[in-house]
């Protein structure tokens, strides 16, 4: 199935983001959560790409694993950090074989350490690069890529952020997914200004469940996610209290998944960090449960 196939006839397609866990106690607990997870028939189910490929095969290994148990759709991201062109080619070369069906194509964020962003001398420097490879030599995978409500962190400004979209969307891009955000208003204003762009393909908002209050402070650092002083002041009311965050962020999550879902979002890919609990909670909050 086409991906952006899960986008139309008025359906709301929805996605689960996974990443590469480092131990093997995090392995069990990933596939126990996804066991749980799949009670809500996602879509498809997606897994990151550690920075400079460090992940590339634990990736594979992931969506592949997902695939052959639960039969669902994966993807893969695949970034641009640190891999020539015959590297990004094996890789996708790798993927199709061992059946996975789309891909995230992501520039990628600089290794650790560093602040700017070095492509390799033979690799690619953009992601509308990284869709045009995959376009013209593995086309039977579907595109997903990245949008940013707020403006990428190293965008001059919005409108030559939104040229850099507009950029991936003409190179062949199915979907795009949005980085995190925590007020649906910069989500609405970001769709209006892809549709006068002439963006037509389905924008799918980003779902990111709070679970602490230094959490949402270090993600919203490392985004540029403005965070409502409504929810800062309501996880403050409790600083210490790791159960009642999470209950603030289910809570807020659910409000967004409810409102967004009322104002006509084509999906919602929740980034679940290999967890079930608040997504499941959210889901059931907002009326998604099987009945």
């Amino acid at each position: 199935m086409k991906l952006a196939d899960y986008y139309t006839d008025n359906k709301l397609g929805v996605s689960f983001e996974l990443f590469p866990p480092k131990t093997e106690k995090g392995d069990k607990a990933l596939h126990s959560n996804v066991e749980k997870l799949m009670e809500f028939s996602p879509n498809y189910i997606t897994c990151t790409y550690g920075a400079g490929g460090s992940t590339r095969t634990k990736t594979l290994d992931i969506v592949s694993a997902v695939k052959a148990t639960h039969g669902v759709p994966v993807a893969s991201h695949l970034t641009c950090v640190g891999s020539s062109v015959d590297e990004l080619r094996g890789y996708l070369t790798e993927a199709i074989d061992r059946g996975i069906d789309y891909i995230v194509a992501l520039r990628g964020d600089p290794p650790q350490g560093e602040t700017n962003f070095v492509p390799d001398p033979n690799g690619l420097r953009y992601a509308n690069e990284l869709v045009d490879l995959i376009q013209a030599e593995f086309s039977q995978l579907g595109i997903a890529v990245a949008g940013y409500p707020e403006t990428h962190l190293e965008a001059p400004n919005a409108d030559i952020d939104l040229e850099n979209l507009k950029r991936k969307v003409d190179a062949g891009a199915d979907v795009i997914m949005t980085q995190l955000f925590f007020d649906n208003a910069d989500y609405y204003n970001f769709r209006e200004r892809c549709e006068k762009a002439g963006i037509q393909i389905p924008i799918v908002p980003g779902i990111f469940p709070v679970a602490s209050l230094p959490q949402i402070k270090r993600i919203a650092n490392m985004c540029g996610a403005k965070v409502p002083q409504s929810l800062l002041d309501e996880l403050s009311q409790k600083p210490e209290d790791a159960v009642w965050h999470s209950e603030v962020g289910v809570q807020h999550a659910s409000r967004q998944v409810e409102d967004l879902i009322s104002n006509g979002v084509p999906g919602l890919h929740f980034y679940v960090l290999n967890k079930s609990e608040a997504t499941i909670s959210i889901m059931k909050n907002a009326g998604l449960a099987k009945v």
